[in-house]
C-alpha cells in the first residue's frame, strides 16, 4: 500500500510527524508512504522549523500552493495534486488531516481519481458555516472513505450524517501524540530573559482569525480589554507580520505587550506550558492547553473541540471584548476550572491509525 500523506500548514505537520515515525517504525514492507507538502504556509517558522523540530522527513514533492485566497489556493493545490498523481505513481490510499485548505483539495483529487481518502480528525464540527474550516471538514467527511476520530462526539456527528460504524475509528489525538513526545525537548525562546519572563507571570495571547486580525475595531479593543484587566502580567504575542501591521497603524502599544514573530514547535509550547493562562481564538491550542492544564479563554462563541470546555481546561468567552474582563478577574482571582485530559489522548493515537491501516491492507 503507498500512502500519499498530505501536510500544507502548522498544524498538520503536528499531526502527521507521529504517524510517520509510526509506519517507519513497523518497517513493513507492504506499506509506504510520500509525503506531499502543499506549501500552504510557506513562512519559516510556520513551516521549515517544524521539519527540523519535530524530526519529520524532508517532503516528497513540494505542490508550493502558498498565498492566494481561498479559492485560488484551493484551485492550485487540486491543479498542482492532480498533475502530480497522474504523472507518477497512483497510490492506494490518501492521508489527509485536520481541517485546512490542503485536507480538502487534496481529498477531492484523490476521490476523483478513484482512490481512498483517510481523514485523521474526522468528525468535527463547529456548526459554524462563517468558518471556512467548517466548509472544509463537511466536505472532506463527504467524500472519505475511512474516518479517524479524536472523541466520541466526532463518532456521533458522522453518524448522524450517515456514515457507517464500521468506517470510523475512535483513535484519539495525534496532535497530543507529539506534544506527549516532545513535551521533555520544550525550550526557552531567546528573549526570555530579555523580557524578564517567569513562570505563570505572563499571558499568551494567539489572535489569528480574519474575522479578528481584519477588523481593526475588534482587534484594538481585545488588546485593550486584555491590558486593562492583567494587572501586571506580561503579555506575549506571536503576531503574523500582516497583523502587526494593523497594530503599528492603530499605534497600539504598552510596556507590558510584547509583539513577536510566529515561533517553532518547541518553543511556543514552552510558552504556553509556563503561560499563567492562553487567550486565542484558535482551535487545536485548546487541546494542547487541555492536556497541559493551563487555563484556556477562547475568544469564540463556539468550537469544534467541545470536550476541550467540558472536560478540558477552555472556555467559550464569545466574540464581545467586553467579556473579557469577567474571565480574567476569574482567573486571577484562582477560580479557573482545573480540567481533566479526554479519553485516548494519551499519546498512542498514531499507533492506533496504523493498527487499522494494516488491516486494511
Amino acid at each position: 500500500m503507498l500512502i500519499d500523506i498530505i501536510a500544507g500548514a502548522r498544524p498538520n505537520f503536528i499531526k502527521i510527524a507521529p504517524i510517520i515515525a509510526a509506519i517507519e517504525e513497523l518497517k513493513d514492507v507492504n506499506m509506504s508512504y510520500r509525503l506531499i507538502h502543499t506549501g500552504q504556509h510557506y513562512d519559516k517558522n510556520m513551516s521549515a522549523s517544524f521539519f527540523e523540530q519535530l524530526n519529520i522527513p524532508l517532503p516528497n514533492y513540494n505542490l508550493e500552493c502558498g498565498g492566494g485566497k481561498q479559492s485560488e489556493q484551493t484551485g492550485a493545490i487540486m491543479i498542482r495534486y492532480e498533475k502530480l498523481i497522474s504523472e507518477t505513481v497512483l497510490p492506494n490510499l490518501c492521508l489527509v488531516v485536520g481541517d485546512v485548505n490542503s485536507t480538502m483539495a487534496c481529498a477531492i483529487v484523490a476521490r476523483k481519481c478513484g482512490v481512498s481518502v483517510a481523514h485523521v480528525e474526522a468528525g468535527i464540527r463547529s456548526n459554524d458555516w462563517s468558518m471556512p474550516e467548517e466548509i472544509n471538514r463537511i466536505v472532506t467527511d463527504s467524500i472519505t472513505n475511512y474516518f479517524f476520530t479524536t472523541s466520541k462526539t466526532a463518532n456521533h456527528n458522522l453518524i448522524s450524517q450517515g456514515v457507517a460504524n464500521e468506517n470510523i475509528f475512535f483513535v484519539g489525538n495525534t496532535m497530543i501524540d507529539t506534544l506527549v513526545k516532545f513535551r521533555p525537548k520544550f525550550r526557552k525562546p531567546l528573549f526570555w530573559e530579555e523580557f524578564k519572563l517567569k513562570n505563570k507571570e505572563y499571558l499568551l495571547l494567539t489572535i489569528h482569525r480574519p474575522a479578528n486580525v481584519d477588523n481593526e475595531t475588534k482587534i484594538k479593543e481585545y488588546l485593550e480589554q486584555i491590558i486593562s484587566n492583567s494587572k501586571d502580567l506580561k503579555i506575549v504575542f506571536p503576531v503574523h507580520p500582516r497583523t502587526k501591521k494593523v497594530i503599528d497603524k492603530l499605534g497600539i502599544n504598552h510596556e507590558r505587550l510584547h509583539l513577536i514573530e510566529p515561533l517553532g514547535y518547541l518553543e511556543f509550547n514552552f510558552l504556553t506550558e509556563n503561560a499563567l493562562a492562553v487567550i486565542t481564538d484558535s482551535g487545536g491550542i485548546t487541546e494542547e492547553t487541555t492536556v497541559m492544564g493551563i487555563p484556556c479563554i477562547t475568544l469564540r462563541d463556539n468550537t469544534e473541540r467541545p470536550e476541550t470546555v467540558i472536560l478540558g481546561t477552555n472556555e467559550l468567552i464569545g466574540t464581545n471584548p467586553n467579556s473579557i474582563k469577567p474571565a480574567l478577574e476569574k482567573l486571577l482571582n484562582g477560580d479557573w476550572k482545573k480540567g481533566g485530559i479526554p479519553e485516548l489522548w494519551d499519546g498512542l493515537a498514531a499507533q492506533r491509525i496504523i493498527n487499522v491501516l494494516k488491516k486494511i491492507i
